[in-house]
């Protein structure tokens, strides 16, 4: 994962290098009204009939197979820059990528004196002659790295889009939907000049807002420092830590990293995340992150368009990097978060936040070798941190390889420690052989046996995403069981035999049970790999499957459940409310946010969007009233 290249960047952190850059704005005047927090308690019910449109979408359309054969170029349009140097005064269509390519690099300055200037024609010589020309020349790129597959059809990104209103709505958006839908996501501001994985890219957040049975969208970059600086450059020059970090290039490329930084080109000092995976809204705060940075505060403003603040360490008490899953208690509205570094002990922190944003000591988790922990989840009383099979071995560069290694020697485990643990010793772990959890969608307590019940999707070949594999990749949904008193686990499929084989990734159960038992859980149909053909309502009891599926050529993301919002009269049913996500049509080009409900599988309506919205990874749901309180 990225944390290869931000353990790597930690090492020269006392490096002097600084770079000046212009802090970028756009302040729009067409604020929405703002609703009451008083939510209509109306169940309006409407089936929209199926309508076949198409429109023309300002970042253009995409009718290119989501796969190429590697070493062949990308068929589909690339949109490498979206985000002009300079306020723009009137919004304008991203035109043609290559023109918006190169006035990106015509408008790049960077004020730089003259030696800094040699020094950078000197570097970019060494870089495009040595590394790119001779070391990464020789070998060809695999699947899992190469920008032809990697960011082809609807992975390709796409421009940066201001906030667009009065969007067309085919149903009626539920009553209770009033607030906003935000979606992380990769999206390359340049186009990448080596290897590239899906997981690279620059983040993007994509927002409906909702009100009053109104929809807006708008999607902005991420505004990292990593971004600011490269787009200031005119060149990507941060490594990349999947596509680019394996191998003698991956080495020549730290170093190539490195002297850049020692004369004053770059500022590595101020982090190098890329904000492209998890999104989470905490302390009245939307936070942006990936697991090589700290989190990235994100304002969701009046008009329905979206601003980064800047980079959040909660008021400077967290000083080092955030995995992209952390979570939040739905009861003590607590954050719960772990931290892993790829090169120096302590190998993984736990930390938690109160409320109002303190945080606590953080806990030292002792770990034998750095090991890639991208979720974990939480119980009413304890974390469960899983210590698995994907570990990081940086000496594996120097032989030509990946440092991100399965590690088929090493037993796969569960920690269970207390939330409020002050001591590791308070840690069991249970091992669970033969298990990666590359996301763990709920856990809770059973009182009557004193086990942890896990929920996760366990995949095989573990490395699959990561490293290119003959063996196609599986993800199945599995329950598992810990039992801390005799160190002893169990685990089993939860769909049964009789149901096809499905591969259930991204997705999420009630947020309002997080923690506690829950009866379903709402999982992407992960088919064909790496694209979602639909979602899935599991029973986790029965393994009773619930499938909505988006149609031929039509894919999606991760569905986000939005509870309704229960009433101390009525408390509402586990699955009373409505799932959110994006769909793309890959005929028309044409992508829409769907909201099902989540009750019956059927759908109430659709948001036809301005614009292609690109598969992506993880998003939430705010409400109005967390709106209106937002930092």
């Amino acid at each position: 994962m990225a944390a290869v290249a931000a353990g790597f960047t930690n090492l020269g952190a006392k490096t002097n290098c600084r770079i000046e850059l212009h802090d970028l704005r756009y302040n729009l005047d067409t604020p929405l009204d703002r609703p009451s927090c008083s939510q209509p308690t109306l169940n309006l019910r409407r089936r929209p009939s199926k309508i076949s449109t198409s429109i023309r979408c300002v970042s253009g359309t995409v009718n290119t197979p989501a796969f190429v054969p590697p070493g062949s170029p990308s068929p589909s349009p690339y949109q490498p820059i979206t985000l002009p140097l300079k306020p723009a005064t009137t919004d304008s269509p991203c035109k043609s990528p290559k023109a918006a390519f190169a006035r990106q690099r015509r408008q790049a300055s960077p004020k730089w004196n003259l030696a800094q200037q040699v020094a950078s024609a000197a570097l970019d010589t060494c870089e495009d002659v040595f590394i790119r020309g001779m070391l990464e020349a020789q070998h060809a790129l695999p699947k899992t790295t190469d920008p032809a597959v990697q960011i082809s059809g609807n992975f390709a990104p796409v421009c940066e889009l201001p906030v667009r209103h009065n969007l067309p709505v085919e149903g009626r958006i539920p009553p209770f939907i009033s607030g906003v839908y935000v979606r992380n996501g990769a999206n390359p501001l340049f186009e990448p000049v080596a290897g590239h994985h899906l997981f690279d890219g620059d983040g993007m957040v994509h927002a409906v807002t909702m009100r009053n049975g109104n929809a807006s969208y708008a999607c902005r970059f991420t505004e990292t420092e990593r971004l600011m600086q490269e787009r200031a450059i005119g060149r990507p020059v941060f490594p990349k830590a999947i596509g680019e970090l394996h191998g003698h290039s991956g080495i020549a490329r730290l170093l190539l990293f490195y002297t850049r930084g020692l004369f004053g080109l770059i500022d590595h000092s101020r982090g190098m995340g890329v904000a492209n995976a998890g999104l989470v809204y905490f302390n009245n705060r939307l936070l942006a992150m990936s697991e090589d940075d700290l989190p990235y505060h994100i304002q969701v403003k009046a008009s329905g368009d979206l601003e980064t603040v800047g980079r959040y360490d909660f008021g400077g008490q967290l000083k080092y990097p955030m995995i992209a899953h952390p979570k939040v208690d739905p009861v003590s509205r607590e954050l719960f978060a772990l931290s892993y570094d790829v090169l120096r002990r302590p190998y993984l922190r736990y930390f938690w936040l109160s409320s109002d944003g303190q945080m606590s000591t953080d806990l030292e988790i002792p770990l034998d070798q750095p090991t890639m922990i991208h979720d974990f989840a939480i119980t009413e009383n304890f974390v469960v941190i899983p210590d698995q099979q994907i570990v990081f071995k940086m000496q594996e560069m120097l032989r030509g390889g990946s440092p991100v290694v399965f590690d088929k020697n090493k037993t796969s485990r569960f920690g269970v420690l207390p939330k409020y643990a002050t001591d590791a010793s308070e840690l069991k772990w249970v091992e669970v052989p033969e298990c990666f959890c590359f996301h763990v969608w709920n856990a809770w307590e059973e009182p009557t046996t004193g086990e942890i019940v896990v929920i996760g999707s366990c995949m095989t070949p573990p490395d699959s995403v990561f490293n290119e594999s003959a063996e196609s990749l599986s993800s199945v949904l599995t329950e598992i069981r810990l039992d801390p008193a005799s160190g002893k686990s169990t685990r089993r499929p939860i769909i049964p035999p009789s149901e096809k084989k499905m591969n259930l990734e991204a997705g999420m159960v009630n947020r309002n049970k997080l923690g506690r038992k829950t009866k379903y859980a709402y999982l992407s149909i992960a088919e064909p790999w790496p694209k979602v053909s639909g979602f899935a309502k599991v029973d986790l009891e029965s393994g009773e499957v619930r499938k909505f599926i988006y149609g031929e050529g039509r894919y999606g993301s991760e569905p986000c459940f939005v509870p309704r919002i229960e009433s101390s009269s009525k408390p509402a049913r586990e699955d009373d409310g409505y799932i959110l996500t994006f769909m793309h049509d890959e005929e028309t080009g044409e992508s829409k946010l769907l909201i099902v409900n989540a009750t019956d599988m059927l759908l109430e309506a659709s948001i036809k969007l301005p614009s292609r919205v690109p598969y992506g990874f993880h998003g939430t749901f705010i409400s109005s009233c967390d709106l209106d309180s937002q930092a």
